[in-house]
């Protein structure tokens, strides 16, 4: 009991602790209760509910924590749970879960998902409570359905009897829905309940109830289905269409057949139509295909009606591709697939007629999206496509030829379903075979940047599934064993396939052991059966060749061996044991015990070759061995290219020649090889020389007759013509010719039996080099000048050398020619040496007497190597002899000079006239040079260092342009050339110690630590050196004295146009690195280093120059970020490319750049934007010129928010900027550039690198445009542009007009934004700049006509500003205030009822408005009043009706068309509220009725419309049945006007009901006897004409005085007026 109690206790502690609000903690407490449930599971359940129960106020976060622990311990201890523990339990979340009436998702779900835990074994008791909550006719709570509907995933067999009952309760609920979150869930719950019906049915044998049948719940599910298709697919939520479709899917498999059959023609293109409507299409497409599996069920035959639409709608959505990082495109691509099966296999002829046409679409995607839709229905629909597998081989034609590497690869999955389905089996499969192979064999991409599109595969991922796929069909589908045997072997031999041997192999291994188990001769390769195999020695030739680079293409030299291995009884019988013995030791001992780097490629070759020594024994049949280097040869020319793989089969041809017995064959071959050798690729001289000299073993005598002949054959006389005066060929491919000759002569010497050498060494073999080495023309001896020539001379003469050497009858060997070769030897190297001519110093000065020394010394430098370099032929050792000693001693002797010329003078100053000299061989482009001057200056640097002895501290003021000029040589691309680099560097800066007063022998750590750094230098990985030169350059910004850095950066910053790429990277490194380290204390340097970057941007055109010095602005920027932005806002405008580059530099961290906008903003808006031009202030005509500092700021924004890295700045300043930039551009219409900056505006718009314009509103237009995009609101500037927005604003006359385009704009697109927006711009109402204050107005106005205001609750302070403006100095402010005003009665009419009074004055105040000549605040008022009548109280309107009437009657006549429109219209909207003053505003009636009756004649179309709608309106005031209803009649606007016979029917009804308006009528018409208007001034007359007396009537002509107050008190209103 103690421990129960203790639990107890720990547990409650635990719950009080919930409150805690740091995340890990309520973590840690839910884990722990968790911990203790597993102990006691009951008394932590107990321990829950009652402390819950008793903590009915803690809030529902903290009750969150502890639902989640109850609903794990539940379901970790759900088998041993009792029953009142469970009861507890349900009774606890039930109420946890209904507590609250609305929706708390996180509390309410969790106490859900406890009922759902319980129910997994009490489901009757759980359904017992919350049935309790589910009671007919009362909508239920969210989460009670959404547990039904988890009860029936989760608990299928025990929730489905109770669907019946809650199906029936729940139906009539249906049509009480009237939220979206309501209807959602009870789509939800639809959907899992057809669901777990389905799975029930499907499970029958296991189910309690078997009686149970899907016709149990067809009606219930159909009348659901009902009210969902009918009522709620059409909502425009789009989260509810999808949760309707989503159910109706998995209703579909229960609804009544025949209801289906009947619903399916209406159903169908709904469920396609959404597809349109939505860009998530998962939800869709499964119901889609739910549907279809349904109606295929049925049998329907409506499908076959909607196939082209369902075909037509669903292959454009596989042809869009999947992007793995969002889950449900993927899955909608695999429902999309399944409905591509339903398809194909009810329809396969029409499926198939629709996609195969489509392979030779143009379109990638459409052909990669029908491959994919091809590997689906082959796989899923095989009986369906057996009889169709030669027509789908046929269409495959074209994509196997096509070279985009998306369809590659979906032709590759294709072929791999066609293998599982014996489709490759078929005629025309060896061609899917063949692409299958190509495709392994793809060679490797360049490194290059990533694409933008990251899904785009590249051809190393086509080649890895390709051959994924290969292997994978050669070891698990049995199917293709005899396909692919022995097939594949055609492919081993053609060198275009080198690159796939590897998996070729590792499959033709796993065929052959497969075959070799079916017993008998199936192991053997059957060259009867097939022709076009490679014969066995094709085969053996290949394999042995490839094996020489062994871990070349993933191993390649492992598999071909173990292939050859497997398939020695095909090769040859005599073979087996032979290659069973040697080939797995090959394999095992050497590649799989070594790796690329320790497996020495010479001994591996001399393994393979001895192998092949070997077996050429073991076979022992001349013919054979024939056969095979004939086939050897005939393969030669296959692997140029391949260099080290042909030197290995000219070894193999020599070895072969060696064992064969056919003389005549062996001095053919070595002819052949002789003519067909490519003598201009110098690295195939090594190859064919090896060739002879190994084939000399065994044929020393047939070898060199046949060299000997070559010579005396006709095409070596022709060449031999080049020493004539008539040239066949050039002197340069005979050179070539006789080098690799030459180099014949010495592999045979070197390989020939030695008691044979010495008696041909002499008459054969040196009098044919010597002869090779110069010739005669016209009688005189020439030598050659060729450099390779003599490099082979003298190899060859070395390789002579040692083989005499080795012979053991040397001593008594006596060498005839012995003192014409040293003597050749000692002239040719000592030439080398000697006689090369000095490289002129880069960049040096002229040596003065009083200079350190002599500088026509270090020409030596640049002497070339006494070994050849790579541009040379292939490195031969220096243990040739003399030049490697001559030119050591001459370095040597060089360092010494120079170490006594630099005692003399053992200071700073000394150091710098040394190095003045060495400097430009040290940036020397040669590598030779470079070398030879790094390695010099650190002996000299040593020295230096080894004497220094400072009695007084002194600077050495030189420190920061040495180390500059060391620095960047540690990435050097010569090796040892960065390894001296850091040397001389750690001699550089122990020099600074002893100068600064520490001891010769003091070791500073960080200086020391160079030495450990220099290991990263040993390669030539980029990343490893830079990351090494960043550390080396963090050490000398240690270490650097403060009066030194600046000279260092300033040096840094020349070495940028280094000759060696590296060392310009590296400079740049180092520079961002000192720059990091130390740029804290260069706060007033800083112009100074911007101006340095922008001349180097001018004088270096490098890529990675560029994208330094954006690195190097950037850290200017982080520490002096004020500095920089005023620096750059100096360049001159417009700003040049490389400006524009530094400026985009700022955009690349989110907290620098926000920083970086919020100054320029502050510049921005700190200088006014224009001032006024002289001539305006003498009073001449207005004229505005742009201040600089705007405009530079206004376009260093641009090249920001240009760059898409400033986005999320963009984003967290998006009001300011938005703001500043809108009122920017108001205050630039119409502004000029100053005169400064116009021609260069002009020479700018002149090229056409110059993208944008200089002008002031032009180019802030621009930069709102940027803003917006980089801000996310890329539909805003879409939506202006559309509607020519930005040029608007740019006219002076519509700038306020783009202004609401674009106000309109943001309110659709970019409502969540306005808020700020609005906060920032209100207060720019009352600026002093008119030009603000119309824009400002200008856009809040537009505002005010969306929705989004008053969603926003922005209404009322907008409202507010606009009223405030009515009394603005500036008319336009006054017309657009007026004009906001009545927007309101579009964007939020309802709120026009609130606030009528006020908006009603501000209109009435708008006609007053008495400085307003043209009547253009009036007329806006008018337009504006009559969008509000539509919504005012009429109470409101009738206080001031009279007196709007009144004010607009002279509008009436008014010589602007407008004018008269609008008040004629505003008129006609009055007389809705004129019950209440009938008297009154009848008087207004009559005072107008012959003036719209006279402007029926109108000259504009719309006066004439305005009056018949006001005289529609007038009509039912009048009192005259008759004339209301020739109004209403004849009035319409469809409908033309008669006028003549309409007055005289007009007049009848007056003066039958109202005799006494004859006199008011006629007056007022002689009134419009004076109209500027033709049309009206005759129509008046007409009008007196058709008003006198009658015959059927007697009119009494009323006096002047008459009582007119009487004549309107007898006309009779109608007795109701509806006001609409």
């Amino acid at each position: 009991c103690r421990e129960t109690w203790g639990e107890r206790g720990l547990a409650t502690t635990l719950m009080d602790a919930t409150t805690d609000k740091e995340p890990l903690v309520q973590e840690q407490i839910y884990n722990a209760l968790c911990y203790l449930g597993e102990a006691e599971p009951e008394e932590i359940l107990h321990c829950c509910d009652e402390y819950l129960r008793q903590h009915d106020k803690l809030a529902y976060p903290h009750r969150v924590i502890i639902l989640k622990a109850m609903e794990t311990v539940v379901k970790n201890n759900i088998s041993s749970l009792d029953k009142s523990t469970a009861k507890v339990v349900i009774l606890l979340a039930s109420s946890e879960m209904t507590k609250s009436k609305e929706v708390v998702w996180e509390w309410q779900q969790a106490a859900s998902n406890v009922l759902v835990a319980v129910g997994q074994r009490f489901i009757n008791k759980v359904m017992e409570e919350v049935l309790t909550k589910f009671q007919p006719g009362i909508l239920p709570h969210y989460f009670v359905m959404q547990t039904f509907a988890n009860l029936a995933v989760s608990n299928v067999f025990g929730m489905v009897p109770f669907l019946n009952s809650i199906l029936g309760t729940m139906l009539p609920m249906l049509g009480m829905a009237k939220q979206d979150h309501m209807k959602s869930v009870f789509c939800y719950a639809l959907q899992h309940f057809s669901e777990s019906i389905q799975e029930y049915v499907a499970n029958l044998d296991q189910a309690p109830d078997p009686t149970v049948r899907k016709d149990t719940f067809c009606n219930e599910i159909f009348s659901a289905y009902e009210v969902l298709f009918n009522s709620w697919l059409q909502h425009r939520e789009p989260k509810l269409r999808l949760a309707v479709v989503e159910a109706l899917g998995a209703m579909s498999y229960l609804m009544p057949g025949e209801k289906l059959e009947e619903q399916l023609p209406k159903l169908i293109p709904a469920v396609l139509s959404l597809y349109k409507k939505h860009t998530e299409t998962f939800y869709i497409s499964k119901s889609l295909c739910q549907i279809l599996e349904a109606s295929v069920d049925i049998g329907s035959r409506s499908l076959d009606v909607q196939l082209d639409a369902l075909l037509g709608t669903l292959h454009p959505q596989i042809c869009t591709p999947a992007d793995p990082a969002v889950p449900l495109t993927v899955k909608n691509h695999t429902e999309v697939l399944r409905c591509f099966t339903v398809l194909a296999c009810s329809f396969p002829d029409r499926v198939l007629t629709f996609l195969l046409p489509k392979l030779e679409s143009s379109s990638e995607k459409t052909r990669v999206g029908t491959l994919l839709i091809m590997r689906q229905i082959i796989n899923s629909a095989p009986s369906q496509m057996e009889i169709k597998k030669p027509s789908i081989l046929s269409s495959m034609k074209l994509p196997l030829q096509d070279s985009n590497n998306k369809v590659r690869r979906a032709v590759v999955q294709v072929i791999s379903a066609m293998a599982h389905h014996g489709y490759l089996e078929q005629p025309g499969g060896e061609a899917m075979l063949e692409f299958l192979v190509r495709q392994c064999a793809l060679p490797s991409d360049a490194p290059q940047k990533p694409l933008p599109d990251g899904d785009d595969p590249t051809s190393d991922s086509v080649r890895s599934i390709s051959v994924n796929t290969l292997l994978l069909l050669s070891t698990t589908v049995d199917r293709m064993n005899n396909v692919l045997w022995p097939y594949l072997l055609e492919f081993i031999t053609p060198v275009q396939f080198t690159n796939a041997l590897t998996p070729i192999c590792k499959s033709l291994m796993h065929l052959s052991v497969k075959k070799r188990e079916e017993g008998g001769n199936a192991s053997l390769i059957p060259y009867d059966l097939n022709g076009n195999l490679p014969s066995p020695h094709a085969l053996t030739t290949r394999l042995l060749v490839v094996s020489s680079r062994p871990y070349t293409g993933d191993g390649r030299g492992a598999a071909a061996l173990r292939l050859l291995h497997a398939l020695c009884c095909s090769v040859h019988p005599a073979l087996e044991q032979l290659w069973s013995k040697r080939v797995p030791l090959l394999v095992e001992i050497f590649l799989l015990g070594n790796t690329e780097m320790s497996l020495h490629p010479e001994e591996w070759e001399e393994e393979l070759l001895l192998v092949g020594a070997s077996t050429l024994a073991a076979v022992s049949d001349n013919a054979w061995i024939c056969h095979f280097v004939t086939e050897m040869c005939r393969q030669l020319n296959g692997y140029n290219g391949f260099p080290t793989e042909k030197n290995f089969l000219y070894k193999c041809i020599g070895t072969t020649l060696g064992a064969c017995v056919s003389k005549e064959l062996v001095q053919k071959q070595l002819q052949e090889l002789l003519e067909t050798a490519r003598y201009n690729e110098e690295a195939e001289w090594e190859g064919l020389a090896s060739c002879f000299g190994i084939c000399a073993i065994n044929h020393l005598e047939e070898t060199l007759a046949k060299l000997e002949d070559f010579v005396r054959s006709d095409v070596f006389k022709k060449s031999v013509g080049l020493f004539s005066i008539f040239k066949d060929r050039s002197d340069h491919e005979v050179e070539k010719i006789k080098s690799a000759l030459i180099l014949c002569y010495g592999f045979v010497a070197s390989h020939a039996p030695r008691e044979l050498l010495l008696s041909r060494v002499e008459a054969d073999i040196l009098r044919n080099i010597s002869q090779y080495f110069s010739t005669k023309v016209l009688g005189i001896k020439v030598e050659t000048k060729d450099l390779t020539l003599k490099l082979c001379l003298i190899r060859s003469i070395a390789m002579i050398s040692r083989a005499v050497r080795g012979s053991t009858k040397c001593t008594d060997f006596i060498l005839g020619r012995k003192a014409e070769l040293v003597a050749q030897m000692v002239v040719r190297t000592g030439a080398r040496v000697g006689t090369s001519p000095p490289s002129p110093i880069p960049g040096g000065t002229p040596s003065t007497p009083h200079s350190w020394g002599h500088p026509f010394y270090l020409p030596l430098l640049g002497v070339p190597p006494p070994s050849p370099t790579p541009e040379d032929i292939p490195s031969i050792p220096c243990s040739w002899g003399h030049p490697c000693e001559l030119f050591a001693d001459t370095f040597g002797a060089l360092q010494e000079l120079l170490k006594t010329l630099l005692q003399r003078s053992l200071t700073p100053h000394g150091l710098q006239d040394m190095f003045a000299h060495l400097g430009p061989w040290i940036k020397s482009s040669r590598q030779q040079e470079r070398q030879r001057a790094v390695e010099l200056s650190a002996t000299l640097l040593h020295f230096y260092l080894g004497r220094l002895n400072v009695s007084t501290v002194v600077p050495f003021y030189n420190l920061g342009v040495l180390i500059a000029l060391f620095s960047p040589r540690c990435s050097d691309s010569v090796g040892s050339v960065r390894q001296r680099a850091v040397d001389c560097v750690y001699s550089l800066l122990y020099i600074q110690l002893c100068y600064e007063g520490f001891a010769r022998d003091h070791r500073d750590e960080m200086v020391e630590g160079l030495k450990a750094l220099k290991k990263g230098l040993e390669e030539p990985d980029f990343t490893v050196l830079f990351r090494t030169c960043t550390n080396i350059a963090m050490v000398i910004g240690k270490r650097v004295p403060p009066d030194q850095l600046m000279s260092l950066l300033l040096a840094m910053f020349e070495g940028l146009a280094d000759p060696d790429k590296n060392c310009s990277r590296a400079a740049t490194v180092m520079i961002n690195a000192l720059l990091k380290e130390r740029g804290a204390v260069l706060q007033d340097k800083v112009p100074d280093i911007m101006s340095i970057i922008h001349s180097k941007l001018q004088e270096v055109d490098e890529e990675h120059v560029r994208k330094a010095a954006q690195q190097t602005v950037y850290i200017l920027a982080a520490q002096h970020s004020g500095v920089v932005v005023s620096s750059l806002l100096g360049s001159a405008l417009p700003f040049d490319s490389h400006t524009c580059a530094m400026w985009s530099a700022l955009a690349a961290e989110p907290n620098l750049t926000a920083q970086i906008l919020e100054q320029l903003l502050e510049k921005l808006t700190r200088d006014v934007p224009y001032k006024e031009s002289r001539a305006f202030l003498l009073g001449g005509s207005s004229e505005r010129v742009a201040t600089p500092l705007p405009m530079a700021a206004t376009c260093a924004l641009h090249e920001i928010m240009s760059a898409p890295e400033s986005g999320p700045a963009v984003l967290g300043l998006y009001a300011p900027l938005f703001v500043t930039l809108l009122l920017r551009v108001s205050c630039t219409v119409g502004v000029q550039l100053p005169k400064s900056l116009q021609g260069r505006d002009r020479r700018s718009s002149s090229h056409a690198a110059a993208s944008r314009s200089l002008q002031p509103c032009s180019c802030a237009v621009q930069t709102l445009r940027a803003m917006l995009a980089q801000g996310g609101s890329e539909a805003v500037v879409v939506a202006v542009g559309n509607a020519g927005g930005w040029e608007m604003m740019e006219n002076p006359e519509r700038h306020h007009e783009g202004i609401a385009v674009l106000a309109g704009s943001m309110a659709r697109h970019a409502g969540p934004r306005l808020p700020l927006i609005v906060k920032s711009l209100v207060p720019t109402l009352s600026s002093a700049l008119e030009s603000q204050r119309v824009t400002a107005t200008a856009f809040l106005a537009e505002l005010l006509s969306s929705n989004v205001v008053n969603d926003l609750i922005l209404l009322e302070s907008v409202m507010d500003s606009m009223t405030g403006r009515q009394k603005d100095p500036c008319l336009l402010v006054r017309v657009l205030a007026l004009r906001g005003l009545g927007n309101i009665a579009v964007g939020a009419p309802e709120k026009v009822h609130k606030h009528g009074a006020t908006l009603l004055a501000s209109m009435v105040n708008g006609l007053d408005d008495r400085d307003d000549p043209n009547n253009l605040v009036a007329l806006e008022a008018m337009t504006s009043l009559s969008k509000l009548l539509e919504h005012l109280e009429e109470r409101d309107v009738q206080a001031m009706l009279l007196h709007i009437a009144i004010r607009i009657r002279p509008f009436f006549d008014s010589e602007q068309p407008d004018l008269r429109r609008s008040s004629i219209v505003l008129f006609g909207n009055l007389t809705k509220f004129s019950e209440g003053e009938c008297e009154a505003f009848f008087e207004q009636i009559l005072n107008g009725l012959v003036t719209l009756l006279l402007h029926l004649q109108d000259p504009k179309p719309e006066v004439v419309r305005a009056c018949k709608f006001a005289l529609r309106m007038c009509g039912p005031n009048m009192g005259c049945e008759g004339l209301c209803d020739m109004f209403l009649n004849h009035l319409r606007d469809d409908r033309s006007l008669h006028y003549g016979e309409f007055m005289n029917n007009v007049c009848k009804h007056l003066m039958q009901s109202y005799p006494e308006m004859l006199n008011r009528l006629v007056l007022t018409n002689l009134f419009y006897f004076k109209s500027t208007w033709v049309d009206i001034r005759a129509a008046a007359p007409m009008f007196i004409g058709k008003a006198g007396p009658a015959p059927c009537c007697s009119f009494h002509v009323v006096s002047m005085g008459v009582d007119w107050g009487w004549v309107g008190r007898s006309w009779r209103s109608p007795p109701n007026v509806l006001i609409l």
